[in-house]
């Protein structure tokens, strides 16, 4: 039975692809037998044969080194580069969490560690007819604690801020912040990651300085946030 991470980020575009491929990247560099999962994916890209490519999936595959299977890797997979409620009303095949949740089972059952993506930011519709399904829905189904992806640039307070307490109102458990694109000679990224701490209550845990970066995640650290 796996140890889980949901991580989402405070908007679309933070990083959190990348995050979640060093993450992975990390534990599998240890030794453990770690997974990946996206449950939904839009804006992605037609193969030749015409098929839908989950982007993300690719770059965590690139990332990490894993040799996951990419069909265990996502169940819910648009073209449109639209929240996937607005996806499904156009391409249709709108979401449904059992669906979500037996996969997630199976890897559960095949990983020590298992690292579960999210859309967009926090507040995210994953469906919104007939049905409404929230993401804060799916990551109370999932039963995970979550860590939050957050840009280390101006505005990041505001956002770091606003996301952390909607997650606690939902009564979700956070493990803390990961910034990305930080830099360590920027007076404004020093201070916005004093006062997330402050304002959050919650630690930043790792900083993302730059792509590419070797060993920005310390795996001894990483291990103990999934406890």
């Amino acid at each position: 039975m796996s140890k889980n991470l949901f991580i989402t980020g405070t908007a679309t575009d933070v990083g959190k692809t990348y995050v979640s491929g060093l993450i992975t990247k990390a534990l599998l560099k240890e030794g453990y037998k770690a997974g990946y999962f996206k449950p939904l994916a839009s804006g992605n890209l037609r193969t030749p044969s015409g098929e839908l490519e989950v982007g993300d999936v690719k770059f965590v595959k690139e990332i990490s080194g894993t040799k996951q299977d990419v069909t265990s890797m996502n169940v819910y997979v648009y073209e449109r580069a639209f929240s996937p409620h607005l996806a499904a009303k156009f391409e249709g095949n709108p979401p449904e969490l059992n669906k979500i949740l037996a996969k997630f089972d199976e890897l559960k059952n095949e990983y020590e560690y298992l690292n579960i993506e999210g859309c967009g930011g926090a507040i995210c519709p994953l469906r919104y007819d007939e049905v409404k399904i929230m993401q804060v829905d799916l990551i109370k189904a999932l039963k995970c604690p979550v860590l939050i992806v957050a840009d280390a640039g101006l505005g990041g307070i505001n956002a770091a801020v606003l996301t952390s307490k909607y997650l606690r109102e939902e009564g979700i458990e956070q493990k803390g912040f990961v910034l990305n694109k930080f830099d360590e000679s920027n007076q404004i990224h020093i201070d916005n990651k004093f006062m997330i701490q402050e304002l959050c209550a919650l630690p930043v845990l790792f900083t993302i300085t730059k792509q590419g970066q070797e060993n920005c995640i310390n795996s001894k650290k990483l291990a103990a946030v999934y406890e």
